[in-house]
């Protein structure tokens, strides 16, 4: 986790004593519900609750110093906390193996760390729509490989996004489903020391569900899609930033970030104005999408049980919730803020002397008996001249004075062509299918 690109909300998450705090409510319910199986004294669970009802501070140091003798994270804990409950201690986790609690921690803060995104979702849907709204009829051109293809709204580029971010939400309201699991079931996942009922306890108290069959460890396989999801998360926000870094670029420049008083683009350069926000994004996502691997990679443990996901683990799940909030709330930002500029967008399509419109043209000669392959070399003909005149020349002008485009559509039906609202007929449709 690197501290530039964290908010607390989700750090802290992630800290140890969270993660203290976790095991010990994961101990204390399930020692309580021994204790009404009767397989423990009804006065351990009281004596770790009325401990626990003081409000104790977890000692990380004196935790980690226990841990440097016994080399055991989990028995250095129920060390710690012995010390300071007393005899009642003994009987914490009864039946109970560390994979039980590890791992039910682990989607403890999983299921919270989501919780925290699905948060940052609405913000950014919510920006994503307003700045849809605003544009809905903004002309602009839309590009294919890069080049000027046919008119779309600026609208129409962020409901886009919204759909694709929409789709994303659901996807991890999904992966939030298949990671909410708790294992409870003892050595082997057999729950020979330890009654189902007591997983079925824990779970409902830590806002999760039994896990089916857990072997001694959750099943890493919806480690691996939940990760995954993520990845395509971070997919899906590189592919906005990098419409707005294209969009920002100075022979573009139909929008770009805002760019605050005071903030300099440049150590060398007074001029620049650089989207580096958007292009931090797209280093984010890189390292977002970069976790999917190695949570693939652990699916695949030995038997009932080993730990060479663990440490896996200790990285990528901090790491990539961190910088997916992070990314989140920064994207939500831009666009929240996104300078837009319309002028620019109907200079840069009128740039090209008409030629967005070929198509209409294409289907009118088709339309009116000509050949689909003669109607192509006509308007193909006439708009390469306009191509290599940069512009210059005016497709409309030249089809005008082409006596084959002439003989088949009239100067008065080529105007017509050349309709710009033309293309924005259905805007409303689509918004409709966006936003409902």
């Amino acid at each position: 986790m690197v501290p530039r690109y964290a908010r607390p909300a989700m750090s802290a998450i992630w800290e140890a004593e969270t993660r203290y705090r976790i095991w010990f409510e994961i101990e204390a319910h399930a020692t309580e519900k021994l204790g009404e199986l009767g397989v423990v004294p009804k006065t351990a669970a009281k004596a770790l609750w009325d401990w626990w009802a003081t409000d104790p501070k977890i000692d990380v140091e004196a935790i980690d110093a226990i841990e440097a003798v016994t080399k055991h994270d989990v028995i250095a804990f129920l060390t710690w906390v012995a010390e300071n409950v007393g005899d009642e201690a003994r009987f914490m986790h009864q039946g109970m193996t560390s994979s039980d609690v590890l791992d039910t921690t682990l989607a403890v803060q999983l299921t919270r760390a989501t919780d925290l995104l699905i948060e940052d979702f609405d913000q950014l849907l919510t920006a994503i729509e307003r700045r849809a709204k605003e544009h809905k009829y903004t002309p602009t051109i839309g590009r294919s490989h890069g080049i000027h293809a046919e008119p779309v709204t600026f609208g129409l580029k962020l409901a886009q996004a919204y759909a694709e971010f929409d789709r994303c939400k659901s996807r991890l309201l999904a992966a939030r489903e298949e990671i909410a699991t708790c294992a409870i079931s003892g050595a082997v996942g057999t729950f020979a020391n330890i009654d189902p009922s007591v997983e079925e306890y824990v779970a409902e108290k830590m806002g999760l569900r039994p896990e089916p069959v857990s072997t001694q460890v959750i099943p890493r396989d919806r480690h691996a899609m939940y990760f995954a999801t993520l990845a395509v998360i971070a997919g899906s926000i590189e592919r906005l930033a990098v419409e707005i870094r294209h969009l920002q670029r100075t022979e573009v420049l139909e929008a770009e970030e805002y760019f605050s008083p005071g903030q300099k683009g440049s150590s060398a350069m007074p001029h620049k104005r650089n989207p580096v926000l958007t292009e931090n994004l797209t280093g984010q996502a890189r390292m977002i999408r970069a976790y999917a691997l190695p949570a693939l990679e652990n699916v695949a443990l030995w038997h009932e049980r080993d730990i060479s996901h663990s440490s896996v683990e200790r990285f990528i799940g901090p790491d990539a919730t961190i910088t997916l909030d992070f990314a989140l709330g920064r994207l939500a930002g831009v666009v929240d803020k996104l300078l837009v500029y319309p002028e620019r967008m109907q200079a840069n399509m009128d740039r090209m002397g008409g030629l967005v419109h070929s198509q209409r043209v294409l289907l009118a000669l088709t339309q009116n008996g000509v050949s689909r392959e003669d109607a192509y070399r006509l308007v193909q003909r006439n708009a390469m001249k306009v191509w290599e005149s940069d512009g210059r020349l005016q497709l409309l002008d030249l089809l005008k004075q082409d006596e084959e485009v002439t003989a088949a559509v009239s100067e008065r039906e080529l105007e017509e062509k050349f309709d710009l609202a033309y293309h924005f007929r259905q805007v409303d449709t689509i918004f409709a299918r966006v936003f409902g």
